[in-house]
């Protein structure tokens, strides 16, 4: 059968569908029960939290199942600078390129955001002491230290490549799966071995080439929301694949009523990947302001301070209804997007896979 997958068997599910673990408080312990319940992997992404929140949330999904279920960091939760002060001279070409737009919505220019310090130490020994069955990370690798810690306690590790050499570097390290995530996919683009904009493989091509190198089990990323995507990635060698837009589209998942509207609508047909907004290249629907400072990247502040300091902004043009000025994250897949409930859009996953599968 198609989902008796290497991944369904390390993994403890049903079916080989995980679901994208969003950041910044956009996952719900809701969605990751509904997608675990249905036989997935849900996902929670938790990069965001304290070490005792992350303990909360945890408690609140075992409550709602006792499925398999994955939890997501980021290992580098900070870029170079972001943990210095400022320089004036970056925060003032900061204030050149922004000012117009905080003017336009009647906002002061916000202050020079504070040092960020990373909470990746900290988060990681919640996530060892809680015991999920999967641990997924991006944007780097484990330490053979964390690694070691996770097998004596039975966690799955999961790491996410953008290139070849990603993958490879991940398998060296001794991980269990590796999650080959494509251009194509909505949210930031978790590179670490080169720039973001340097790793730019589309998720099919990715698949097949990280398939010939690497032993581990590996599970196709970016642009997979039908049956189809499914079918294609597992032929294509892939052992489990991750779903993002079309679960973060569900009215499960924490984004707001508005950006469900959005994914929706034709204005999901158009996305870009830009770092206007938080300071490392994401892809979300198109934006004034992204298109407007294209080529400007020079003048953003590092991930996170970026995210701070245009955090007022964000606010502001969510309460005067200024979509245009606004990141809605979503990926090259959103204007095929048809499922508003998770448990429909896992159903109809597996039911297409399998019709696919019968007609062969």
């Amino acid at each position: 059968m198609w989902y008796q997958t290497k991944a369904t068997e390390i993994l403890g599910i049903d079916y080989p569908i995980m679901q994208g673990p969003f950041g910044g408080n956009l996952s719900s312990v809701k969605l990751v029960a509904a997608v675990s319940n249905a036989g997935g992997l849900g996902g929670y992404g938790a990069y965001t939290n304290s070490p005792q929140e992350i303990v909360e949330i945890d408690k609140q999904i075992r409550a709602a199942t006792n499925k398999p279920y994955n939890l997501n960091l980021w290992v580098s939760d900070v870029d170079a600078g972001a943990g210095e002060i400022v320089t004036e001279t970056a925060y003032q070409r900061a204030v050149r390129t922004f000012k117009p737009y905080f003017d336009e919505l009647e906002l002061p220019v916000p202050a020079k955001p504070i040092p960020f310090q990373s909470r990746f130490e900290n988060q990681v020994q919640a996530v060892l002491d809680i015991r999920p069955k999967v641990f997924s990370y991006m944007f780097g690798m484990l330490t053979e230290d964390v690694l070691e810690q996770c097998r004596k306690r039975g966690i799955i590790t999961v790491g996410a490549a953008t290139t070849l050499d990603e993958a490879i570097a991940l398998e060296a390290t001794g991980t269990d799966m590796i999650i080959a995530s494509g251009f194509e996919a909505g949210g930031h683009r978790p590179s670490f071995l080169r720039s973001a904009e340097a790793s730019l493989t589309g998720t099919f091509v990715l698949v097949q080439l990280i398939r010939e190198k690497v032993k581990i089990p590996v599970i196709a990323a970016g642009g997979i929301a039908t049956g189809a995507g499914i079918s294609a990635a597992l032929t294509l060698g892939a052992a489990a694949v991750q779903i993002g837009t079309a679960f973060l589209a569900c009215e499960e998942s924490n984004i707001l009523p508005i950006h469900r509207q959005m994914l929706f609508s034709d204005k999901a047909k158009y996305t870009a990947l830009t770092k206007v907004f938080t300071g490392r290249l994401g892809r979300g629907l198109t934006s004034r302001i992204a298109e407007e400072t294209k080529g400007k990247e020079a003048d953003f502040l590092p991930f996170p301070l970026q995210s701070q300091w245009m955090s007022s902004l964000r606010k502001s043009a969510l309460d005067k209804a200024q979509w245009d000025m606004i990141q809605f994250w979503g990926g090259q897949i959103a204007p095929i997007l048809k499922h508003r409930k998770a448990e429909t859009l896992m159903h109809a996953l597996i039911a297409e896979t399998t019709a696919l599968y019968h007609h062969q």
